[in-house]
């Protein structure tokens, strides 16, 4: 992938970008270099973080570590990228910041920049590539639904396919949302699955987002041109690697009372981010806005999402494919469905699954 690819994959997926991901050609700093670096990086940390006294505080511990001579052995671009990221999440505690190298980064100028067509061309081909961040639709055994979605990219790719993904579990009884290995992606995506799981004419408003930069804040709302809708039992999958996007959809579910959450504890980041560059082609990723969900009037950032089942990630899955079933085998009015359905709670309490039969039926 070329560098500018990766930049739009970024974008395609904001909150999930790995700067490890950004490839470019080492070069050599000295100590004139860094100190021009760090200045630079104060200057856009105190302008942009959406904490201004973490803010100062961080910029003087990396000032002080400077003057100290903690960063005198790195003398190249990527080893100083790489523990400039290392600091930033240390000392503020925020997971959303890092840093890597990018030569052909440009920064945005401001809000109203609006990407090529040739860059939302190779940003859909990268969505696509990905599967939407949908990595298996299926029905499990008892008609649930499962979904397996790793990242939230572009409203505009990815939103057709959730509801694509959703049409062909309609007809399920429950379905089980799996967010474990979700990094996260656009708000506005996550949005637009959460519409799904609400009553067609339901103007929700979920969260909002304060952007300091700009002094304002966003609102998120249901999308009412989603039409697919899903009205039976939800539940979701978190693990501790769920984070950002897949911590406010998490969240949403939970703060709503529409879903139940199933697994342990997520990562705990809520702030979204901006790029900024910080000069010798360092690209630094500076949290700069606040979520505040609608019902609670607060986030996850630092605490992460409480699952209401709490069980190992490895085991949520299981666990809430077994709760499913009790409430269907309880709730069975047929004798011979009840009695499918118990045998089906058997099988996966004892973590088994189906076998399918390849010779002819006699």
């Amino acid at each position: 992938m070329s560098a500018k690819k990766k930049l739009v994959a970024g974008a395609v997926l904001s909150t999930l970008l790995s700067f490890s991901a950004f490839a470019a050609e080492d070069s050599k700093l000295n100590v004139s270099d860094r100190t021009e670096i760090l200045q630079t990086l104060d200057a856009k940390l105190n302008a942009n973080y959406i904490e201004p006294a973490v803010a100062k505080r961080v910029g003087k511990a990396i000032a002080r570590k400077n003057a100290e001579g903690g960063y005198a052995s790195l003398t190249s671009v990527q080893g100083f990228s790489a523990m400039l990221a290392t600091d930033l999440r240390e000392i503020s505690g925020d997971k959303h910041f890092g840093a890597s190298v990018n030569a052909s980064f440009r920064e945005s100028s401001g809000a109203a920049d609006v990407p090529s067509s040739a860059e939302m061309d190779e940003a859909r081909e990268w969505t696509e590539r990905q599967g939407y961040g949908i990595e298996k639709i299926e029905r499990l055994p008892g008609n649930v639904g499962y979904i397996d979605l790793r990242a939230f990219g572009r409203t505009e790719f990815s939103g057709p396919a959730y509801t694509a993904a959703m049409s062909l579990l309609v007809g399920t009884d429950a379905l089980i949302l799996d967010l474990r290995l979700n990094g996260g992606g656009s708000p506005d995506s996550v949005a637009y699955l959460m519409s799904h799981f609400f009553p067609l004419g339901d103007r929700r408003h979920l969260i909002d987002f304060y952007h300091r930069p700009s002094d304002t804040t966003r609102q998120v709302w249901l999308v009412p041109t989603v039409t697919q809708r899903y009205d039976k039992p939800v539940y979701v999958l978190t693990s501790a690697r769920t984070f950002s996007g897949g911590e406010d959809c998490a969240y949403g579910f939970q703060a709503q009372k529409r879903g139940t959450l199933v697994g342990e504890t997520t990562g705990g980041g809520s702030n979204p981010v901006s790029w900024f560059s910080v000069g010798h082609g360092i690209v630094v990723s500076i949290p700069t806005s606040r979520a505040t969900n609608v019902v609670t009037k607060t986030n996850w950032e630092h605490v992460g999402v409480k699952p209401d089942i709490a069980v190992p990630a490895a085991q949520a899955l299981q666990t809430a494919h077994v709760d499913i079933l009790r409430k269907l085998v309880s709730s069975a009015k047929d004798s011979d469905q009840r009695v499918k359905l118990e045998g089906l709670l058997a099988m996966v309490e004892r973590g088994e699954v189906e076998k399918p039969v390849y010779t002819l039926r006699k």
